[in-house]
């Protein structure tokens, strides 16, 4: 067995042979999962007063969390509430200490990524941390509340769920371990005992249709967040040999037709490992040459450099100490775009393969851009200045333990949670806690358009105000086990799961299922049956935040503003756009829509971006306009890229120039559109050379 095999952490877990049977051990709650959910349930058990043990496949506490998810995805940080919040806290505590500024002085770090505050000052949080901080907190939670926890523990799959009825009474590992309970807890990313226990759950993408959804299935002429090929100045050719098809297609493109739009597939959002990176010289590893590296795998990165990519590097998220959570950026990056579509149900052994795959993928990614004379100078002399962190992941070659299981088993339970609920176009429920992210899925495949070039898809960015979380999506339907809670493979819809998915939430999910949970064991009654007006105020009690004024979002009372309702057509507000980068909202203007209007800060780093996006009412042309304030000191030449149904096109606009219509808008044009496919305008500050305005985008159907 060799040690690679251990470093995943997989390796104990298949066996070719029985193990011999160990004497079980019996608890109030048993969680399988030491994610993030899997501690904060536990911890929250034994606040209640309960008997809780953590068992699990990880030999690390924490899940993303502590292995390299240190720049949080937040969404709004007002609904953040209970045992969340407390962590961030005890974050914060950490970096008030001397000792965790190790390369850096604290009051030297202004690190942000994506609009995320280092610190909150009023709440005493921190949200920027390091993965060895983070897993330090996990491991103080399981300290100060005396919780067990057996690691590198793999559920048998095929018999290792007894039940009596419809309840789970033991759970028994390969390793022959067996574990009594009253209430079980699945926190793991991947639902394996929800499965092996024989709970209903789905994976892939869901059809528009099965639940009345716009976002869902496949996303096929969708392009959103810069992931695409789109975003370059040419097209890039498929094949071998450019434009001979018989010369085969280059290595990680599918030769599958992607599907049409809406309908659904198996296939699953690509996974990834947010690595953690440093610059600090005396802290860096170079970037390893993994085993099985092979430069041809890269060759499309080649070609993409060739039509004008230049920011590889632009994701490197800075957190403390010269450090980053370094996440996925363009058209080809650290997403192994279709190369995990069977992870999700597959042996422990397969699992394994496709880790390893995926380790030699991204770390054969970077050392190709570090290395390979093919790679543009520049680019290869900022690589360079980055590596490994020696002091992180020590037992893993600096490389983190979990990979980014974005999502994989989703239960169908009690209630499913949808589009609908998040977008407010029906009613939620029995809220347990909030989310707030924005809609978000990564690609999902790297296919042939018709037209012979290279396009990813699947990429999504909807945005949204926070929404409650139903407790029906927490529990299976009654009868299949009614003493399960699902906090992490929970009952969404995939489009819905894309917002859900954020470590916050998983961690607020958990706290409320193991609430739940004792409340349903000390009233002997199935989860399911548990009565909402008596989990609420147990939820409040303990921190939790189940609805915000934010999710109505802010009336429009300013004397300068004027509502979007009074214009005609289709007008979209800045505060639905879905936004990356450091917007910040103004009102100092003498007139604009809806609750104000945001500006870039004049970063001209081409990180900011606004995405616009509705589905219009019919089919035809369309007026296209965009609302701004004009100064002498905004951009004069933002660039705005209009999605029609006949393709992408970039148009520039001068904010310093006055809109001549109506003193708040400027025509981008009349375009084709169809109902069938939503409208989308991009708005970024790529290129700018002042303050980029963003305050609305119209659509006027032209008859």
């Amino acid at each position: 067995m060799n040690r690679f095999f251990f470093l995943l952490g997989i390796a104990s877990a298949y066996f070719t042979h029985s193990q011999p049977s160990v004497a079980s051990e019996a608890f109030d709650v048993v969680i399988y999962g030491g994610t993030s959910a899997g501690v904060i349930s536990a911890v929250q058990a034994k606040k209640m007063g309960k008997s809780v043990i953590i068992i699990g496949p990880d030999k690390h506490l924490g899940g993303l969390t502590s292995s390299g998810l240190g720049m949080t995805d937040s969404g709004r940080k007002e609904v953040i509430g209970g045992l969340a919040l407390d962590f961030y806290h005890r974050i914060w505590k950490e970096y008030q200490k001397p000792e965790n500024w190790k390369f850096e002085q604290s009051s030297q770090f202004k690190g942000k990524g994506q609009g995320t505050p280092a610190v909150d000052s009023e709440s005493k949080t921190m949200w920027l941390f390091e993965p060895h901080i983070a897993e330090k907190v996990f491991e103080d939670y399981i300290k100060e509340f005396a919780i067990p926890v057996h690691r590198d523990e793999w559920l048998d799959r095929e018999k290792g769920v007894k039940k009596e009825g419809s309840n789970i009474v033991a759970i028994t590992m390969h390793s022959g371990k067996s574990f009594n309970g009253k209430i079980f807890i699945d926190a793991t990313y991947e639902g394996d005992l929800m499965a092996a226990a024989g709970v209903d759950y789905h994976v892939g993408r869901e059809a528009n249709s099965v639940y009345g959804e716009q976002w869902n299935g496949v996303q096929v002429g969708v392009l959103h967040h810069g992931h695409h090929f789109g975003v370059l100045k040419k097209h890039v050719s498929p094949y071998v040999i450019p434009g001979d098809p018989k010369s085969g297609l280059l290595p990680r493109i599918s030769p599958d037709p992607p599907g049409e739009y809406g309908q659904g597939d198996r296939r699953v959002q690509a996974y990834n490992y947010r690595f953690c990176a440093t610059n600090h010289e005396e802290n860096r590893v170079p970037f390893p040459k993994p085993d099985g590296y092979d430069p041809k795998q890269y060759e499309l990165m080649l070609r993409i450099y060739e039509a004008g990519w230049t920011q590889t590097f632009h994701k490197f998220d800075m957190i403390p100490n010269h450090k980053t959570d370094t996440n996925n950026h363009g058209p080809m990056s650290t997403d192994n775009i279709g190369m995990n579509y069977d992870y999700p149900e597959a042996s422990y052994e397969r699992r394994k393969e496709i880790l390893r795959e995926h380790r030699t993928y991204q770390q054969g990614w970077l050392y190709f851009i570090a290395n390979d004379p093919r790679v543009p100078r520049e680019l290869q002399a900022e690589m360079a200045n980055w590596g490994l962190p020696k002091d992180e992941f020590l037992d893993n070659d600096h490389w983190p333990h979990q990979i980014y299981v974005r999502e994989a088993r989703r239960m169908i339970g009690k209630f499913v949670m949808t589009e609908n609920e998040l977008m407010k176009k029906k009613p939620t429920p029995d809220s347990i806690g909030m989310g707030s992210y924005t809609i978000d899925s990564h690609n999902v495949q790297r296919y042939v358009t018709p037209e012979g070039y290279v396009q990813n898809e699947g990429d999504i960015g909807v945005g949204i105000r926070p929404y409650g979380i139903a407790y029906g999506a927490l529990v299976p339907k009654k009868g299949q086990a009614n003493n399960l809670l699902v906090p992490v493979a929970a009952s969404f819809s995939h489009i819905a799961y894309g917002s859900v998915r954020m470590e916050p939430v998983f961690m607020i999910l958990g706290q409320s299922a193991a609430t739940a949970g004792v409340l349903a064991m000390e009233s002997k009654l199935a989860v399911q049956d548990v009565a909402y007006d008596q989990l609420r105020p147990k939820l409040i009690e303990a921190g939790q935040i189940l609805e915000h004024a934010l999710s109505n979002g802010p009336t429009p009372k300013h004397k300068n503003a004027i509502g979007p309702g009074q214009f005609p057509g289709i007008v979209i507000d800045d505060i639905d756009a879905t936004k990356k980068g450091d917007w910040q909202t103004s009102t100092s203007s003498s007139s604009f829509i809806g609750h104000g209007y945001n500006h870039d800060g004049n970063l001209q780093n081409g990180m900011c971006s606004a995405v616009f996006e509705t589905k219009l009412p019919n089919s035809g042309m369309y007026e296209v306009r965009m609302a701004y304030q004009p100064n002498s000191n905004r951009s004069s030449k933002v660039k705005v890229n209009v999605v029609s149904s006949t393709g992408s096109k970039f148009v520039t606009v001068n904010q310093k120039d006055n809109p001549p219509i109506d003193s708040l808008f400027i025509s981008l044009g009349t375009y084709p559109f169809t109902d069938q496919q939503p409208a989308q305008i991009t708005i970024s500050n790529e290129g700018s050379d002042g303050y980029v305005v963003i305050d609305a985008v119209q659509w006027l159907e032209v008859k």
